[in-house]
């Protein structure tokens, strides 16, 4: 059961210090916006080449952008551990996920809440991690779909059934409140953004997040 905080919700003109305040995470969740595959717009390459440099966690980046065929496999390039592409925007992914995984990333997939996970549950070898979204993605703050738990439900049947080491991540609206829900539709890797960093203590968010987590495991 891994803690992915979202740095969307930090402090953008002091991201060090924000990184280091999650430091007992075990990743940072990195959402890179284009401004096309969603309406909004945040950071590219030379921000993510830095955060992956002053980053005490590894990075874990969510590219919501078109075109990741191209575009993905730079960031696994520059350092982030973790690579995220939108399966609703990759031409190819069975030839991305391999080309992230030959970069030394973990290939991942996201899945838009209108999209469906039966289709690509082929894909499942090629993957490290799915990305369930909670929320639509392109705004951070937003209320979580419990909707969507079917369908994480759906992709750990099949990742119990394919016997791999597959992570589920889940993102969007994961707080005290609906971390759990998570947790027990088969969710192992939370992205939580404003339910960490939008008090003084993301340090503390972080702990309170793991602790429910585990106190749901057993």
């Amino acid at each position: 059961m891994l803690i992915s905080p979202s740095i969307l919700s930090a402090d953008f003109a002091n991201l060090e210090e924000e990184l280091d305040a999650i430091a007992s995470a075990d990743w940072a969740h990195v959402d890179v916006m284009d401004g096309h595959f969603v309406p909004n717009l945040t950071i590219g390459l030379p921000v993510v080449e830095r955060l992956v440099e002053v980053s005490p966690v590894p990075i874990d980046t969510h590219l919501m952008i078109e075109d990741p065929d191209r575009w993905a496999p730079m960031y696994a390039e520059l350092g982030a551990k973790s690579v995220t592409f939108h399966i609703e925007a990759a031409a190819d992914p069975k030839t991305l996920a391999r080309n992230l995984r030959a970069l030394g990333a973990r290939a991942s997939m996201a899945l838009k809440p209108k999209t469906p996970w039966e289709p690509y549950a082929e894909l499942l070898p090629e993957l490290d991690m799915v990305l369930v979204m909670t929320v639509e993605p392109g705004f951070g703050g937003q209320a979580f779909m419990a909707d969507q738990m079917p369908k994480v439900r759906a992709v750990r049947e099949s990742v119990r059934r394919y016997g791999g080491e597959v992570w589920i991540q889940v993102d969007g609206g994961v707080s005290a409140s609906t971390i759990e829900q998570c947790a027990e539709a088969g969710a192992d890797v939370f992205v939580a953004g404003s339910a960490v960093y939008n008090a003084d203590d993301a340090a503390g968010n972080v702990d309170k997040l793991r602790a429910l987590v585990a106190a749901h495991q057993h």
